[in-house]
């Protein structure tokens, strides 16, 4: 099908040119006269200027003479390269969709690998966030003389000493004052009863027994569920007590042996490749003390003014409850939250409805300090994760490996950035292997052993 534009005979040619010439019948006046031909041809349209938009014509359009059910399409004709970039653009599509199943599949085999392995990871990890802690004043020790292996004794020996000494200093108040909070509660739960027996619930001491005698025989029923989780949360401590001890050994031996790691882990690859793990591994190293140190600031600025409103209205466990809110503080967002709402409870079973109101005032007062001032004060000199994905990290932590894994989901997630950023500093050309003072590190040794050293301008 040809569409012509109306009132325009000529066809023009695919590709421009000069139109062509005009179909005459033989015989005809116009055929026989050149100088008419001519003169037709070459006259200019009448009203040129002032000419209307030409409407498309057609089969079925304006101006065809057969009969159609149709008026001609008001959309743009197909250009010839549609289809090809079509064809182009479905292909893109599949080699992008296979690519990204065969890196979901990889992610799958990966994590199913670290699930079998989280036995030997998790003692690693802990190891490796307790040798933050432990370093600087082993570093100290270190470079005043002291034999690597009796500096890291030494360290080892004093935290312990002092942890220890902490949960020394807090058992005998916790077990002082549980009896009494038990009998408190007691008589909450009477209290409970009496206004559950006025308006405007109304119950009577009948309808309250059955209630009772009700949750009675659910808790009887599970009584052997009960027991599973029982025996279950047993096992899951004394893996806990396993897993402590074996990560605070790998801890001794990370700070004795320590400054080998990364020297001995770059002498494996080679001279190009050595620069970025040294630099990798500092960056790493680093993001996970900032880590300790920022929570551990959080923590103690939550712990004492938390502790100081909970000691000026007197409420029970003042120091348990401070102790829970700074390694609460180590879980970013829901740590603090679980914290103090069990300040919130003792209030409330201890000293009544309105300290309780008022101990929640406090506590979410200076969360709120904590969230919009001290936590970006702080995260501007460390890794910088927005709150959406440190509760992503926590949640996802959480249901995949309980409380050890909300602990560890944002380190995890701090060190996922770290290594993100770096390949997209070298993809962009930009050398984050070299530091700001214009030095890169490299290997250097021998076969007796190999250090190592920096090098100016950015490796070759």
């Amino acid at each position: 099908m040809r569409f012509r534009l109306p009132g325009r005979r000529d066809d023009v040619p695919a590709g421009g040119g000069a139109p062509a010439a005009p179909r005459v019948p033989a015989g005809s006046s116009a055929a026989a006269d050149p100088r008419s031909a001519a003169s037709a041809g070459s006259g200019p349209p009448p009203d040129a200027g002032q000419a209307p938009a030409p409407a498309l014509t057609g089969e079925g359009g304006t101006g065809d003479p057969r009969a159609a059910d149709h008026d001609a399409t008001v959309a743009p004709a197909p250009g010839w390269r549609r289809g090809e970039r079509a064809r182009s653009a479905t292909r893109s599509l599949a080699i992008a969709s296979a690519q990204l199943l065969l890196i979901s599949a990889a992610l799958v085999v990966i994590g199913w690998v670290l699930g079998k392995l989280w036995v030997i990871l998790l003692p690693v990890i802990l190891g490796l966030l307790f040798a933050t802690v432990l370093w600087p004043p082993t570093r100290f020790l270190r470079r005043h003389g002291w034999p690597p292996a009796l500096a890291a004794a030494v360290v080892l020996l004093v935290f312990l000493g002092l942890i220890g000494g902490l949960i020394a200093a807090i058992a005998p108040q916790v077990a002082d004052q549980v009896t009494e909070l038990a009998d408190q509660a007691a008589d909450g739960l009477e209290q409970v009863q009496q206004w559950l027996q006025g308006p405007p619930v109304n119950l009577d001491e009948e309808q309250i027994g059955q209630y009772v005698d009700q949750a009675i025989d659910s808790v009887q029923s599970n009584a052997s569920n009960i027991a599973g989780y029982a025996a279950t949360g047993a096992t899951a401590v004394g893996n806990g007590l396993l897993n402590l001890v074996l990560a605070l050994l790998l801890a001794f031996f990370f700070i004795k042996d320590g400054p080998r790691w990364v020297p001995w882990l770059a002498a494996q690859t080679g001279p190009r490749a050595a620069p970025h793990v040294v630099a990798l591994s500092q960056k790493t190293w680093s993001t996970l003390s900032e880590f300790i140190k920022q929570q551990a600031l959080v923590g103690f600025v939550d712990a004492l003014f938390i502790g100081i409103g909970l000691w000026i209205f007197d409420v029970p466990l003042v120091i348990p409850l401070a102790v829970l809110t700074f390694f609460g503080a180590f879980i970013p967002i829901i740590g603090a939250f679980v914290a103090g709402a069990f300040a919130v409870l003792i209030a409330l079973v201890d000293e009544g409805f309105t300290v309780a109101l008022i101990i929640f005032g406090i506590v979410l007062l200076v969360q709120q300090i904590e969230g919009n001032v001290l936590q970006p004060i702080i995260q501007g000199r460390g890794f910088n994760l927005h709150a959406a994905v440190v509760i992503l990290a926590v949640t996802a932590g959480g249901s995949l490996f309980g409380i050890v894994g909300a602990f560890l989901g944002v380190p995890v997630a701090a060190l996922i950035a770290v290594v993100y950023r770096y390949g997209r500093d070298v993809f962009d050309g930009r050398h984050p292997e070299v530091a700001g003072d214009g030095t890169h590190t490299q290997v250097a040794g021998d076969d007796d052993g190999a250090v190592l050293t920096r090098a100016p301008g950015t490796p070759a």
